[in-house]
């Protein structure tokens, strides 16, 4: 997911990303301590996936106040 994609979403829809992404996250972690995670670079990629979400949503509170 890149900032362009993210500049076009609501606030509501950037936190309801950001909850799925952490859930998906949640997965990945219990998979990797099971020693069955199929993608290991997922990880990193939905890390900064959820970065970005964050740094857009600060943008937005900030830009409000």
């Amino acid at each position: 997911m890149k900032m362009p994609e993210l500049k076009d979403m609501t606030l509501v829809e950037l936190a309801a990303k950001g909850r799925d992404l952490r859930q998906e996250v949640f997965n990945l972690r219990l998979q990797q301590a099971s020693a069955r995670i199929e993608k290991p670079g997922r990880l990193r990629s939905l890390r900064r996936d959820i970065a970005r979400i964050e740094t857009r949503i600060s943008q937005l509170r900030n830009k409000a106040a």
